[in-house]
Parts: C-alpha cells; structure tokens; sequence
C-alpha cells in the first residue's frame, strides 16, 4: 500500500507526497485581493515540504465570500495577485490547488473580531443568498435563489476555475461542505425547494453537479478537480454517509477525481464527536463505496497516525490544518519520525536532522 511519502499522481499531475495542507481562511484579502500575508502564510507552507497546498475558500463573485476579508476570483486583479504565490510554491516543489466557493446564507460577515457581525451595504456588506429563505442560527435571513439566479452561479464556478488556471494553479476544488451554498442545496435541513432543486436526492444535488461538468468543462481533461463535502451533517434527518457514497460515485461519473471528505457546519448545534481522526471512517467509506479517491481530514497531527491513514487504505491522502498553523513544516518533521529522506530547502537544510 501506499505510504504518507509516496507520490501520487492524478490526471497526469504528480504530487511527491500525501501530506496535504487543508483549505484555511485568513481573513485579510482586501476587496477580494490577496497580499503580503498570503504570500508569507502560504509561502512558508511551500517550505514546508507539503506536497498540496489548496488556499483557502475564495468567491466566485464578490457575494459568495464568507467574510468582507476573504478573497475571490472573480476579476484579474485577483488573478494577478495569486499568481505569485503560486509561483514561489511550484519553485518550492508543491502544487497548489484553489478552493472555489459560494458562501451561501453563511455569507456576508465582517471578518472576525470586527462589529457589526453583519456590516451595512455602506460597510461593505451584502444581502446572503440561499437555497431557502431560512437563517443560519445567529444569522439574518437570507434570500432565495431563482433559477436563472442560480444558472449564473454555475457559469461563474466556471469562470472563475478559468481564472485559476490563468494563475498557474495546478488543481481546483469546489467547496461543497461546512454549511455553505452548495452544501445548502443538497442537505435536506437547508433546501425546502419544491422545483427541480430541491425535493428528493437528484433534486438536491443537481446544483454541485452542474457545478461539477461547468468546471470540468471549462478546465479540460488533463486538470484535476476535487470536490469537498460534509460527508455528513451529524443531525437526525440530515445528509448522510449513505448519500455521500452515492453522490460520490455520480460525481466520479461528471469528472471528479478526489473527494475531500469533511462533514458537519449546516447545524449549529450539531453533535458531532470530535477527537482524533474523527473523520477518516468518512473518507474510508467513500473511498471504498465508490471508485473516486479521498483525502481525510480532522484532527491528524501525529505522523505516525497519517501514515497509518494512507498505508491502511482508508483514504489516498491526508489534510492537515490546525498542525499546519502550528508547524508550517510539519512534512519535514514527519518525514524524519517516519525515517524517509526528502528535500528541505537549501535555505533551511542545516536544520536537517
């Protein structure tokens, strides 16, 4: 089986390792438009050794940013201030990936530690959009999407997976998890639909999936896409692991080639049992109910349980977060617990052990 420094390749990408760094929003684009703290933020991942980097959730268009802080990729200024990074991270050794988002009725806020929660028009703010008129707890209603409201979303997904590549990005994720648009739709607590976007499973799911061949479409055959999903919202009547094996293998069918598989942020009261690798049985049964790969993700720190993760077959690859933060260098560090030789920076090989 393979292990955690093994390479894998997927549409003719080869990336050296599985030891990923997770989607992690940082707040301080501005306008849409990142700089010098992406640059150094992601730039220090790249040295890091990870093999993917996939930056953080970034709008479609400027309405589908989580936060006033967070980036989009919806004009060139956005595209020309990727580029950059993108390429210090290739020069680094690491692909890097761009999850494409809609933030849905989540959408809207300040960014974090700023009042009001919810900033006027005048403040930079929006109205959020959903696939029902119904809040997320703490939340103002949000308002429905029409149709042709949400045909123009799907053909923004497109544009904006063009933009990435315009960037230099080797892979897009589509968002479709943690209670944000896409996830919206096809969880049956979020979509009281009763036109061909909601109601049963088919209904519900058919606007990640024409999400899916929009982008497919626009990227072509040699670019990977992955798609993120709460594999489960962790609530009684909620989306399930069954529904996710499903959707995957239908996703699989469109042209995804990896599922990320997280779960919950569509209930805020959700009781989910947190503890470490609480997530890997989602992206294990995916994994084997399905023919896609899967990354896991949730709590993986230790190099030894990543690796286990990988040489056990539960899932192709791993995704950190919360490790990555605390130790941008994390793959360095695991790669000498795990007694496998890799490339350091030049810069920064005297502190190879």
């Amino acid at each position: 089986m393979p292990k955690l420094f093994d390479p894998i390749t997927i549409r003719g990408v080869e990336i050296k390792n599985r030891a990923w760094v997770s989607p992690m929003c940082q707040y301080c684009a501005v306008d849409g438009v990142v700089g010098e703290w992406h640059q150094i933020h992601l730039g220090s991942l790249a040295t890091g050794g990870a093999g993917l980097i996939i930056a953080e959730a970034t709008g479609v268009v400027a309405e589908g940013r989580i936060s006033t802080g967070c980036p989009g990729l919806y004009n060139d200024a956005q595209v020309a201030a990727w580029a950059p990074i993108v390429a210090f991270a290739h020069r680094m050794g690491s692909k890097m990936g761009i999850q494409l988002a809609h933030a849905g009725r989540k959408g809207g806020t300040n960014v974090p530690g700023v009042t009001p929660f919810i900033p006027t028009p005048e403040q930079g703010g929006w109205q959020a959009v959903a696939p029902s008129a119904m809040a997320f707890e703490g939340y103002p209603e949000p308002r429905a999407l029409t149709i042709p409201e949400i045909q123009v979303l799907v053909k923004e997904f497109g544009v904006a997976a063009a933009r990435a590549l315009k960037a230099g990005f080797d892979l897009v994720e589509i968002h479709a998890a943690h209670g944000y648009l896409l996830h919206e739709f096809y969880s049956p607590l979020s979509n009281l639909r009763t036109d061909e976007y909601g109601g049963d499973f088919a209904g519900r799911t058919r606007f990640l999936k024409e999400v899916v061949q929009e982008v497919r479409t626009t990227i072509g055959e040699n670019v990977p896409l992955f798609v993120r999903i709460s594999a489960s919202d962790w609530t009684e009547g909620g989306w399930t692991i069954e529904e996710s094996v499903q959707l995957a293998s239908e996703l699989t069918e469109l042209g995804v080639d990896l599922v990320d598989a997280s779960s919950g942020g569509n209930v805020h009261n959700a009781k989910i049992a947190v503890g470490p690798g609480y997530q890997v049985a989602f992206a294990e049964a995916i994994k084997h109910g399905s023919t896609v790969k899967t990354s896991a993700v949730g709590m993986i720190t230790d190099p030894v349980q990543a690796n286990t993760i990988i040489e056990s077959g539960q899932a192709d690859a791993v995704m950190l977060a919360r490790e990555m933060l605390r130790n941008p260098r994390w793959p360095l560090h695991a790669a000498h617990v795990l007694g496998v030789d890799i490339e350091w920076p030049a810069q920064i090989a005297r502190g190879k052990l």
